[in-house]
């Protein structure tokens, strides 16, 4: 119902950003979200955004990530600038038939594949 793309490999201090797009069978208003899962580590949230624009980020994203939405084209962004090697993580995109943003990853009711983040120093 998501799909997630626009990772990569990329040196420390640079940008990306992801991207995810949902199916005619989610809403545009649903809550959407981005965590991320490094290997060996349990996944942990990044960033929310509610049906209204409303955001939650956590403490690593504040200042350096910022999260979008476009609820036309049902599609959700995340811009991740001053990346560390400590980002590297497989980013997956999730949504709740709820339109509020949260940060808690068993509210979410879909998810989308994940895409790839490879950040060296």
């Amino acid at each position: 119902q998501l799909q997630a793309f626009g990772g990569g490999s990329v040196q420390a201090g640079a940008s990306l950003r992801l991207s995810c797009v949902g199916s005619k069978r989610t809403s545009s208003r649903d809550g959407r979200a981005w965590f991320r899962q490094a290997p060996g580590k349990e996944r942990e949230f990044v960033a929310a955004i509610g049906g209204n624009g409303g955001t939650i980020y956590s403490d690593s994203a504040k200042g350096r990530f910022t999260i979008s939405r476009d609820n036309v084209k049902n599609a959700m962004y995340l811009q991740m600038n001053a990346l560390e090697p400590e980002d590297t993580a497989v980013y997956y995109c999730a949504g709740r038939y709820n339109n509020a943003a949260s940060a808690s990853r068993g509210s979410y009711n879909y998810w989308g594949q994940g895409t790839q983040v490879t950040v060296s120093s």
